[in-house]
């Protein structure tokens, strides 16, 4: 009986709605997969809108099942809860039926039963969110519980904290009962094929779209070929159709037949790693010796929280938190300039004031993709006395993304236009890889976050400090490297 109903978790149901080889793989062969430091800060973003929800939903009374490996545990103490009459909203409420365990965000008292009321980070309403809310409706309801609605809660994005930890207004709810309902079918079979999937040999499935659809899947490098010198892979694209070649056999980038690729971009990726040498046009070296000096090398970091903590501001807002400039005043030489507070006050304004007085009046703000001109319009939002000198700036900003993408590919770029990517294949030593700590944006915005706790070391604070400055000014000095390759 134990193979035929295996323990089986309301995440695990919605990867088998994912892929029947991921639930597989997460249940008998974990080792296999590799957890990414972005998909670690969503389970974080997770873990903190849920507990805003806890404030925002509690009352005198409120009980939260904490989470314990002992799975009776937690059981026992909703079912002692619940048949002992609680009136009161229970956090976590886990119940069990047929072997799938759910754990519900909320469960509020709702007349003379209970409402479902899943939590969940996005500003918006998923199919999978319904999916979601329908496995737990068939488990509480199978389990005895009287479910009277459910509903979902996500971020409100319009929502503009006030301060002093005041979040009423920060979840937007909606009530799902008439569409989870109708899916209690959709539950009954996905149960059934999730079990077979788990017990079963492994299935055979494609790779595609579906692998990062709705989530990242942690098996991505193990069932995708990554055994050769240029993975199919880095023909770029949409992941659907570069799943039909790997259906076809194809491997390695080399081993598609030209004439199969239909896509220009890819054509190109293509032609350039089947002749194993860069290639290297001249309109970038014409278009970067061109641009008068001085030439402001500007890159920026942001954060982003679902849950603002600083008053006025909105959830998943763009906040400039960090700059680096290389100013190239005249032909090779060099000056930098950089902003970073780490104190925990707003540093918006600051930021803003001392990077309009260090860009000037004249010259190109060079910059990697529109990025940073999104990072200015946001500052104008917020400041709109500053309007005009952050306007001039966005007049002066120059993109070395698009000349470099039509200008410049090397296989080992492997389909990206990235800083990362370039950078490496034209100057090996500059490999953001290397970096101690802090490599890539999302860990750049954890890292300032984390900074700014209270609780944080001096130790750990002064490491961090040091790693997001470092990190911000490698960016400005890889746009540097890029304009000398192209013009040496």
């Amino acid at each position: 009986m134990a193979s035929r109903r295996p323990f089986l978790s309301k995440s695990r149901l919605i990867s088998a709605w994912q892929c029947a080889k991921r639930v597989h793989l997460e249940k008998n062969h974990p080792d296999l997969g590799e957890i990414s430091a972005q998909t670690e800060s969503l389970w974080a973003t997770g873990h903190l809108v849920g507990k805003i929800s806890q404030q925002l939903y509690g009352m005198p009374g409120s009980v939260e099942i904490a989470f314990d490996k002992r799975v009776g545990l937690m059981l026992n103490k909703t079912h002692e809860l619940i048949e002992g009459g609680a009136d009161f909203p229970i956090f976590e409420a886990t119940f069990r039926y047929e072997g799938v365990l759910v754990r519900a965000d909320v469960l509020m008292p709702d007349a003379d039963g209970w409402r479902i009321i899943e939590i969940k980070a996005s500003t918006s309403v998923k199919e999978y969110h319904v999916l979601d809310c329908a496995i737990q409706d068939w488990v509480l309801r199978n389990s005895g519980i009287n479910v009277t609605r459910v509903s979902l809660a996500h971020i409100n994005n319009r929502f503009v904290y006030p301060g002093n930890g005041d979040y009423d207004g920060l979840l937007v709810e909606h009530d799902l009962t008439d569409e989870v309902r109708m899916l209690e079918p959709s539950v009954v079979d996905l149960v059934a094929s999730a079990r077979d999937a788990v017990t079963g040999p492994r299935p055979d499935v494609n790779v595609g779209a579906h692998c990062s659809s709705p989530y990242d899947c942690q098996f991505i490098k193990h069932c995708w070929p990554t055994d050769t010198e240029y993975p199919v892979s880095g023909l770029g694209g949409g992941k659907a159709r570069l799943g039909e070649y790997v259906a076809l056999g194809y491997r390695d980038i080399r081993d598609v037949p030209a004439d199969v690729i239909s896509a220009e971009t890819q054509r190109r990726i293509h032609r350039v790693t089947c002749s194993g040498k860069a290639e290297l046009l001249d309109g970038a070296r014409r278009a970067f010796a061109a641009l008068p000096y001085p030439r402001y090398y500007l890159d920026f970091e942001t954060i982003a929280p679902a849950v603002p903590f600083w008053a006025g501001t909105r959830p998943y807002s763009s906040l400039a938190i960090q700059w680096s400039c290389h100013i190239e005043e005249t032909p090779g030489q060099f000056l930098h300039k950089e902003f970073l507070d780490i104190s925990g006050d707003p540093p918006m304004r600051a930021l803003t004031l001392e990077l309009i007085e260090c860009l000037g009046e004249d010259g190109p703000v060079l910059m990697w993709t529109r990025y940073e001109e999104g990072v200015l319009n946001n500052l104008i939002e917020l400041y709109p006395d500053l309007k005009a000198p952050l306007s001039k700036i966005i007049d002066r900003l120059y993109d070395l993304h698009p000349v470099v993408k039509e200008n410049y590919y090397h296989p080992k770029m492997l389909g990206s236009w990235s800083i990362k990517a370039v950078m490496p294949a034209i100057n090996p030593d500059m490999d953001y890889a290397k970096l101690e700590g802090i490599k890539e944006g999302a860990g750049a915005s954890d890292g300032f976050i984390e900074a700014i706790q209270a609780d944080v070391s001096p130790e750990r604070k002064a490491e961090l400090d040091e790693q997001l400055r470092r990190y911000c000014r490698f960016d400005t000095e890889a746009m540097v490297e890029i304009v000398r390759f192209f013009t040496r």
